[in-house]
């Protein structure tokens, strides 16, 4: 996903260094996906049981979640050497051949945003997927020859935000495929009180809470939050994260109690005040917020949808009882869809 600016964006910000040693480093590090943890533990053990490389992994979910952090635990926990890429980076076919070429056996190959590969260099790592062949050209025209090579046994672990993007054979091609869902509320604590440690900044359980409620069950949105806290407490409060102080330094960057930023904000407030709390068409809804519509799909909406303030209908989006609740809005109990007077509770 895109970089959009915003501080509780899932996706890494252009201008943001992420603190590498933060990630986890081994499965008994992970916490909040225990179904993935439990599954890539067996096939990590039998795989090593039997000396060969693992099969290879597909990661998918909302960014911010893990992905990456993933691939390196499966990299430390086999043993092996990590090489690591993304789709975009891959614009030649010559690209990937040198990329395949220089592994060794064992090795790890990590595809960030592996949907954005380009059709014909997906023809290439077919086969050193299913094979560990790498199939080339040698001259043109009549004269040209293929070439098989053979390569070592590696895994290709492909991390993505968009499974629907990704080509069917590709992703037939994956041994394993592993959907990466938000974090609950205890998990995000964890993760916090572990990076404070590590960051050596002194945080009470009550400024625990804070940050994790506020950011929305994604590990990057939260060590994001907590290096903002850390500054304002440093500065303001004696560098201690109390409860108030984490409140405080939230509510300065303008996210509320939910997680909610400005721009959230605005999206419930233009369907609710400029359209009767909807149904509206995201074109609309874009026009009179002046952001893109594709934005307002994939970048704000789905955390909206999530809590429960959106519906989609066939005619559009329509603002739930709840946003009217979170805005502070009388709801008129007024059917946006039919048109009709709902029933008093």
């Amino acid at each position: 996903m895109s970089d959009d600016g915003r501080i509780v964006s899932g996706g890494k910000l252009k201008t943001e260094r992420e603190n590498i040693a933060l990630r986890p480093q081994l499965l008994k590090d992970i916490v909040g996906q225990d179904r993935v943890r439990e599954n890539l533990k067996i096939s990590i053990d039998a795989a090593k049981a039997r000396t060969e490389p693992l099969d290879h992994v597909l990661f998918y979910g909302p960014p911010g979640l893990g992905k990456t952090s993933l691939a390196f635990v499966i990299a430390n926990e086999m043993n092996a050497n990590i090489r690591i890429t993304a789709g975009p980076s891959i614009e030649r076919a010559g690209d990937l051949a040198a990329i395949l070429t220089h592994l060794k056996q064992n090795d790890v190959l990590f595809i960030d945003e592996i949907h954005r590969l380009g059709r014909a260099i997906e023809e290439i790592l077919y086969p050193a997927m299913e094979d560990f062949a790498l199939d080339i050209v040698i001259g043109k025209g009549p004269a040209a020859k293929n070439v098989r090579l053979n390569l070592p046994r590696f895994t290709v672990i492909g991390a993505t935000t968009q499974l629907s993007l990704l080509a069917g054979p590709l992703r037939d091609r994956f041994g394993t495929r592993y959907r990466l869902d938000y974090y609950d509320q205890k998990s995000m604590e964890y993760i916090i009180n572990r990076a404070a440690g590590m960051l050596k900044v002194e945080i009470k359980p009550e400024g625990t809470s804070e940050i994790a409620r506020r950011a929305r069950g994604t590990p990057r949105v939260a060590l994001r939050l907590l290096r903002r806290v850390r500054d304002y407490a440093q500065t303001r409060a004696n560098g201690i994260i109390t409860g108030p102080v984490a409140g405080e330094a939230l509510v300065l960057m303008d996210i509320d109690h939910l997680g909610l930023d400005d721009v959230d904000r605005r999206i419930l407030s233009c369907i609710i005040e400029k359209f009767g709390g909807g149904p509206v068409g995201l074109e609309t809804i874009g026009a009179a917020i002046s952001e893109d519509r594709s934005t307002i799909m994939d970048v704000y909406e789905p955390y909206l949808l999530q809590l429960g303030f959106l519906d989609r209908t066939p005619r559009g989006r329509v603002a739930t009882p709840s946003a009217y609740e979170h805005l502070g809005i009388p709801y008129d109990r007024i059917d946006r869809i039919n048109g009709t007077q709902k029933p008093l509770l």
